[in-house]
């Protein structure tokens, strides 16, 4: 089944020290919400994760999930990337899962996602760019940017690793910079609730 094309994209990168952002930034999300969130966060590939269980038990009215290859992007939804595989959107409005090799030392990569999205919904993406100890998400970002989509880094000085926000504020100079609490009014704002 694909998607309907009015479906806006909100993709969420983060890494050490994210968790908490994203986790608050979730919990103030109207439900049920008009678009699709996408979250691509770094996690070990060598021990089981509790991040999806920690995500799911936000708000039971939370629709969340990591997809399969080939499951179409739908609206209301929060998509978690699967550990140990990159996250890809194809022309088809369907996730396809990767096992190519780690970009920025991570897999799945926030670049791979960022990329992918914004080959797909070009000017319909928000990208939001969050803690970690890397650069990846900076050339993403970069390239979300050059297809008319909106961009935002998290403040550094609020973030417990900066260096990632740091490295796509420099590689884009005039995006956006938003504390924590500014992107939960932000995405309340683009992500309408919808009557049910």
């Amino acid at each position: 089944m694909k998607a309907t094309h009015d479906i806006g994209i909100v993709v969420i990168g983060g890494s050490a020290g994210s968790i908490p952002v994203i986790t608050d930034v979730l919990q103030s999300l109207p439900k049920p919400f008009s678009g699709t969130v996408i979250l691509v966060v770094h996690r070990s590939k060598n021990t089981p994760s509790e991040l999806y269980k920690l995500f799911l038990n936000i708000d039971e009215s939370l629709l969340v999930c990591e997809p399969n290859d080939k499951d179409p992007v739908r609206s209301g939804y929060v998509y978690l990337a699967p550990q140990n595989y990159h996250l890809l959107i194809e022309s088809d409005e369907t996730f396809s899962l990767d096992y190519s090799e780690p970009v920025h030392y991570s897999r799945p990569s926030i670049d791979v996602t960022f990329e992918s999205v914004a080959r797909v919904y070009t000017n319909r993406v928000t990208a939001i760019l969050l803690s970690g100890a890397n650069r990846d998400g900076a050339d993403g970002l970069e390239r979300i940017l050059l297809t008319g989509g909106a961009g935002i880094i998290q403040e550094p000085a609020t973030a417990d690793y900066p260096a990632m926000p740091q490295a796509a504020a420099e590689q884009n100079p005039g995006v956006r910079i938003l504390t924590p609490d500014q992107i939960k009014t932000y995405l309340q704002t683009i992500l309408q609730p919808i009557e049910k």
